[in-house]
């Protein structure tokens, strides 16, 4: 339980062992963290849950720190296990308590867990007060599901930003003032490659609707990884660019090979683009990490 500002709290979990995720295509070298947040507001307002393998400890904790019956609203941004994992669990203590999600959601909720839940679908724009403070909800689909959306805490300038901005990174520090840059936007950078790159084109779109709104942000908290505090709009630019058919003049080539012949013939594509001076590198994908593969991932600028 970490105040990351006043009456917002990170409650999520530290994942220190995690080294694959999205089945075994993923290597998390850092680990991850799963970030759910609790507004303390006038209502109590649970954001996102935790992954399925922490459930119990989740919800026990919340309800020793908070009581689970003070709790009044649940949103959920996204219904993948990493982050609604601990959702079904938490709602066998406290089953009609209302549950926040785009439309889609309500229908990929229902489907995940086959319960008759109090879903209450949102659009972007839609709001919930809760005393002092406001929740608007922003839609954005297929960053990186259909059901995704975003939540901006109005009266607390914090946006949190689910899958968005995030990255796999467990760190005994919260903010991103207090790590690593190199280590960090290597993360970012990685995360969105693996992630957010299909979806390239609604990056360009959702970042120029999230400007229009001229929401202040403070504090960009997303469901993974490090939040941003220190200058967050940081890493929205950097959304920004790597959506904008970003490459750094180099070329990767990949190759697999049973006898040598094809590396042989990769080598021989590596020696003609070095000689026109293009920086190469080759891999071989059956000895090398998948994730260093996209040339997104190959020395982040920050």
């Amino acid at each position: 339980m970490f105040q990351i500002k006043d009456k917002i709290y990170w409650v999520g979990i530290k994942d220190w062992e995690l080294r694959r995720f999205h089945g075994d295509e993923y290597s998390t070298h850092r680990g991850s963290t799963y970030n759910s947040y609790l507004i303390k507001d006038q209502k109590i307002a649970l954001v996102d849950t935790v992954w399925t393998p922490f459930h119990m400890e989740y919800v026990e904790e919340l309800d020793k720190k908070y009581g689970l019956k003070n709790i009044e609203l649940i949103v959920i941004q996204h219904c993948e296990q990493d982050h609604a994992g601990s959702l079904a669990y938490l709602m066998d203590k406290i089953p009609n308590i209302p549950i926040y999600c785009t439309k889609k959601g309500s229908e990929m909720i229902r489907k995940h867990f086959h319960k008759d839940w109090n879903l209450i679908p949102v659009k972007t724009g839609d709001s919930v007060d809760l005393g002092e403070m406001k929740l608007i909800f922003i839609e954005a689909p297929m960053l990186h599901w259909p059901d995704t959306m975003m939540t901006y805490v109005q009266g607390a300038n914090v946006l949190l930003s689910n899958d968005p901005f995030g990255q796999h990174f467990a760190s005994p520090h919260f903010y991103n003032d207090q790590v690593d840059q190199g280590e960090l936007y290597q993360e970012a950078l990685k995360y969105y490659a693996n992630i957010i790159t299909p979806f390239n084109k609604l990056v360009k779109g959702k970042i120029k609707e999230l400007k229009s709104l001229n929401l202040p942000i403070d504090i960009i908290a997303p469901s993974h990884g490090i939040i941003w505090r220190d200058n967050p709009m940081q890493i929205v630019e950097k959304y920004d660019q790597w959506a904008s058919n970003y490459h750094e003049g180099s070329v990767v080539i990949l190759y697999d090979t049973m006898w040598g012949a094809t590396k042989r013939m990769a080598l021989a594509i590596a020696k003609g683009l070095e000689e026109a001076g293009i920086p190469t590198r080759v891999l071989n994908i059956a000895k090398s990490d998948k994730m260093i593969l996209s040339p997104r991932y190959l020395k982040p600028r920050v």
